[in-house]
């Protein structure tokens, strides 16, 4: 019998000839890596062949859900997707929220993943055990919401669609999968479906998959939606996380013209106060959330989700102070199926080439939001400067050449997100040792920064164990699937998250077995890297950060000497257990089978 919670099978798909064929999980596997991101990482590390170019046709792409999916527990509407990345070339996990999550378990399948490449562009769909393709025509080269609207004409309601945009069809390596207005963000994931001429992903099905209590499920369920509504969740509701900003730029901490300051003079004009002063806004919330913390600014006719991450990057980082500019380069993003971290910060950092005469381009200037929204498109078309951007910062800065390398804002090829590391130096250490990257979803080290536990301007090793703690609290979440904003209401994340496993598993599994099993998963994506080349030096930041302190008067002390960050990388490794050059000893190898 299938474990309460799974089907016990992934769904492995070759898109050169349309063949499918059903896998079992042995069941000790989903026990020991969950679902979302964990399962991620052992079913990549089976089938993607070692050292294979992200963009080749072998390549595979996964699609995982979790025991939690289908469940009436709020936030758990979500999937992961994961691949080798365009980007990094190392282990990439976006999430998403939507229907797309439910209805793609539902197809009685644990796991997708899609290998080789279609020979002219189409639409995957999988209908419970039967897969189809049919071509794309005219909906290659839509937008998001347009080919999202094609399909639904086409197909009807009861289908759920991924889809990518013009930047995932012209394989800008920092292109999204999108569904509903969300969106599997970082790491280039929808270049990699381009790169298979798929042009989007559909599901359906009926079937669902039972579970061990269903009446202590309904009462696991209810309490948490209680919980989710409290006051661990009010700013999501609120302003949303453009409410961030303000925080940070009175803490020097917001990444401001390529991180050339930790504060931004018109940061009064784009809070979120002042946005939603000057746009009306429109509340709402993912598939099966009870938060809400979604918020849309009127534009025009249009609603414009923006979160902070987004407000940050094509706003501050690129020196632009004017709202309007910055929704619409939201919005275009959204469209195109662009990361609004990388190209915001792809822009940043073209803007401080210009400036400094490393690229001979007058409009290259910050500030200059007519520049932001030129370059947008000019990347998805792959005309003009987009040509060199539509590779991200690491690889642009190498093409450049001169200092370029030395302020292009990325850890491992991904552009690093709306935290200045000088200021919040635990939050540094976790960009740095990032499996992903730069990441402030995988590393929740800034917790740490913001609490009394170190102190945020002068890491130590005391951070170290604060940000393993948060890595695994976050492996975890990503596994279940939930919401990392549900974070807050966990009096005891581990005890809380084996109680709704076993309702809904039926397994006895404890707290101390949910610790484990997030250290395993952290260690099963840093053994996916070592085994992609992965080496000690990539676990730094650029040299921007080591060399330089932030301008005078915006935060006084706020240094990180490249001493005291091997220190906190070192601190690191002994507490995660691994071998001073930050690989895995024997035994962790063994443990992962």
């Amino acid at each position: 019998m299938p474990t309460f919670g799974y089907h016990g099978r992934y769904l492995r798909i070759d898109a050169s000839t349309g063949g499918r064929e059903s896998v079992e999980f042995d069941p000790a596997v989903l026990r020991e890596y969950l679902g979302g991101v964990g399962l991620a990482a052992w079913l990549l590390t089976r089938e993607c062949p070692t050292g294979i170019d992200p963009l080749a046709p072998a390549n595979p792409i996964a699609f995982v859900f979790s025991p939690l999916v289908g469940t009436p527990l709020t936030t758990s509407a979500k999937f992961a997707v994961a691949a080798k990345s365009p980007l990094t070339e190392r282990f990439c996990d976006a999430l998403a929220s939507s229907r797309f999550a439910l209805a793609g378990k539902r197809t009685g399948f644990d796991a997708i993943t899609i290998r080789e490449a279609c020979t002219s562009p189409s639409i995957l769909l999988i209908d419970e055990g039967d897969v189809r393709f049919e071509p794309a025509g005219e909906i290659w080269g839509r937008t998001i919401p347009e080919a999202e609207k094609d399909l639904a004409d086409e197909f009807g309601p009861e289908w759920a669609f991924a889809v990518i945009g013009p930047a995932g069809e012209n394989q800008v390596r920092y292109a999204t999968i999108s569904h509903e207005g969300r969106h599997a963000g970082r790491g280039g994931l929808g270049a990699i479906l381009g790169s298979k001429q798929i042009k989007a992903v559909g599901v359906k099905g009926n079937i669902r998959t039972p579970v061990a209590d269903p009446a202590g499920v309904v009462a696991a369920a209810k309490a948490l939606s209680v919980k989710s509504f409290g006051p661990a969740t009010a700013k999501y509701r609120e302003l949303g996380t453009v409410s961030n900003l303000l925080v940070f730029n009175r803490l020097n901490a917001l990444p401001t013209r390529n991180f050339t300051a930790g504060q931004f003079d018109g940061a009064d004009a784009i809070s979120g106060e002042a946005l939603a002063a000057a746009h009306k806004v429109v509340r709402s919330s993912c598939a099966g959330c009870t938060i809400g913390c979604e918020h849309g600014y009127a534009l025009g006719s249009a609603s414009v989700r923006l979160e902070y991450e987004s407000l940050f990057a094509l706003g501050p980082l690129c020196g632009i102070s004017d709202r309007d500019t910055i929704l619409r380069a939201a919005k275009r993003c959204d469209e195109l199926g662009l990361d609004t971290i990388s190209a915001g910060a792809t822009v940043a950092f073209a803007m401080e080439c210009g400036e400094r005469g490393l690229l001979k381009n007058p409009m290259l200037r910050f500030g200059r939001g007519d520049t932001l929204l030129t370059l947008l498109d000019q990347i998805v078309r792959g005309v003009g400067l987009g040509v060199l951007l539509a590779d991200g910062t690491r690889r642009a800065a190498l093409t450049i050449g001169g200092d370029a390398p030395t302020f292009a804002p990325h850890v491992k090829g991904l552009e690093i997100p709306g935290y200045e590391p000088r200021a919040l130096q635990a939050m540094a250490l976790g960009f740095a040792v990032g499996s992903r990257g730069a990441d402030h979803n995988r590393s929740g080290a800034y917790e740490a920064d913001f609490s009394a536990a170190t102190d945020r301007l002068k890491g130590d090793e005391r951070s170290a164990a604060l940000a393993v703690e948060t890595e695994d609290r976050a492996a975890l979440i990503d596994s279940l699937i939930l919401c990392k904003f549900l974070r807050g209401v966990f009096d005891d994340l581990y005890a809380e998250s084996a109680e709704l496993l076993r309702l809904v598993t039926g397994w006895d599994v404890t707290a101390a077995e949910l610790r484990a099993t997030a250290k395993r998963i952290v260690d099963a994506k840093k053994a996916f890297n070592v085994r992609e080349g992965w080496t000690p030096a990539e676990d730094t930041l650029p040299e921007r950060f080591l060399s330089e302190g932030l301008p005078a008067g915006t935060a006084p002390g706020a240094s990180l000497p490249r001493e005291r960050l091997r220190a906190m990388i070192a601190a690191y490794y002994k507490e995660r257990g691994w071998n001073v050059d930050g690989t895995l000893p024997e035994s962790s190898a063994e443990d992962r089978g």
